[in-house]
C-alpha cells in the first residue's frame, strides 16, 4: 500500500511537534535543574533529612534559588547535602545563613529552606558549608504528644482525688469549705494579721520620720550612730561619770557624819566652833606671829646695814645675780 503525500506530510509534522515539545520539555527540566545557568554549590549538614531526595528545590527568604545536587550520609548521625545555586544570588547570600528541611506545604515534597542571619556577616563564597537547623521530626512530636496525654490522663486522675477529697472535707482546705467556725477564726486571723501590718507600716514610718530628723553633720546622736570611735568613748565618758557618781556619794556620806560628829559636840572642829575662849586664844596667838615677823623684818634690814654684816649681805646679792644671769 502506498504512502500518499498527505500522510507523509502529517507525520512529518508530528514528528517535527514531538521533536519541539521534547526540546521545550528537556530545557525546562534543564532551567529547574540549574543545568543550562551559570550556579556554584555550597552544602549544609543535618542529622535527618526527613525524605529529601535529588531534585528538590532550595529556597532563600521564599524564593526558588537552586536544587539538591547530593546526599551524602557521612556517619550514623551525619548527612551532607549538596545544593546547586544561582550564581546571581551569590551576592545576596552571607555566611551566617541557616538552612532548615521543611515541607511544600501540608503534603507536598520536601524543601530546603535557606533563612539569612540577623547579624552582619561576611558573603558566602562557593564550596562554603552553611548552618543547618534540625526541625524537630513527626514521629518525635507524636511521641511529645503521646506523653503529654499520658501526663494530663494523671494529672486528671490526681485532680479528680483532690476534688472528692474536698468535697469529704478532708485535708485543709476541705474543713476550710465545709467548716464554717474555722473558716471564720482563718478570716479572722487575717484580719488580725492586717491590723499587725498596718501598725508595724505606722512604727516604720515613724522610725523613718526620725531617722530622717537626724542631723548627720552636725548632731550627736549621728556621730553615736555612724561613728563606733566616738560611740566607745562616749560609753567609756559614762561609764566614768558613773564611778565619779560612786565617790562622790560616798565623800557625802563622810561629810554627813563629820557634820553630825560637829553637831553631836565630838571632835576637835566641834571644839573649836563652840569654845570661845580657844577662838580668842587663837586670833591673839595670830596677831602676835605677825607681830613678830614685823619685828624680824626690821631686825633684818638693821643688820644689812650694820658694819659687822654688811659685807655678808653684799656677798649674797652678788650670788643672787650671778644664779639670776645664770
Amino acid at each position: 500500500m502506498k504512502t500518499s503525500n498527505t500522510q507523509k506530510f502529517g507525520l512529518g509534522l508530528f514528528v517535527t511537534i514531538v521533536t519541539i515539545i521534547f526540546v521545550f520539555a528537556l530545557y525546562l527540566i534543564g532551567d529547574k535543574q540549574n543545568i543550562f545557568g551559570n550556579t556554584f554549590r555550597i552544602s549544609a549538614v543535618f542529622n535527618n533529612v526527613n525524605g529529601l531526595i535529588l531534585g528538590n528545590n532550595v529556597r532563600y527568604s521564599g524564593i526558588n534559588i537552586g536544587t539538591v545536587k547530593n546526599i551524602v550520609m557521612i556517619n550514623d548521625s551525619t548527612i551532607c547535602v549538596d545544593m546547586v545555586i544561582e550564581d546571581k544570588m551569590l551576592k545576596h547570600m552571607k555566611k551566617n545563613a541557616v538552612a532548615a528541611i521543611g515541607s511544600d506545604g501540608l503534603v507536598g515534597s520536601m524543601v530546603i529552606n535557606i533563612v539569612p542571619g540577623k547579624e552582619i556577616s561576611e558573603a558566602l563564597k562557593p564550596s562554603d558549608t552553611i548552618q543547618s537547623y534540625n526541625k524537630t521530626s513527626t514521629t518525635d512530636m507524636l511521641e511529645t504528644l503521646n506523653t503529654t496525654n499520658d501526663n494530663a490522663a494523671k494529672l486528671t486522675s490526681d485532680l479528680l482525688k483532690i476534688t472528692a477529697g474536698i468535697k469529704e472535707g478532708k485535708g485543709t482546705i476541705g474543713m476550710l469549705i465545709e467548716d464554717a467556725e474555722m473558716a471564720s477564726e482563718v478570716k479572722q486571723t487575717i484580719v488580725n494579721l492586717k491590723t499587725a501590718s498596718a501598725s508595724a507600716s505606722s512604727t516604720v514610718y515613724e522610725l523613718k520620720k526620725i531617722i530622717t530628723a537626724i542631723n548627720y553633720d552636725e548632731s550627736m546622736a549621728a556621730v553615736l550612730l555612724s561613728d563606733t570611735v566616738s560611740a566607745n568613748k562616749m560609753k567609756s565618758i559614762i561609764d566614768n561619770m558613773e564611778k565619779s557618781s560612786s565617790g562622790i556619794d560616798s565623800v557625802i556620806n563622810n561629810l554627813n557624819k563629820v557634820v553630825l560628829e560637829v553637831k553631836n559636840g565630838k571632835g576637835t572642829l566641834n571644839y573649836m566652833v563652840n569654845d570661845t575662849i580657844l577662838v580668842n586664844n587663837i586670833d591673839e596667838t595670830m596677831k602676835n606671829i605677825k607681830e613678830g615677823s614685823a619685828r624680824l623684818n626690821e631686825n633684818m634690814e638693821a643688820l644689812k646695814h650694820n658694819f659687822l654684816f654688811r659685807g655678808y649681805f653684799r656677798k649674797l646679792e652678788r650670788q643672787q645675780r650671778k644664779e639670776a644671769e645664770k
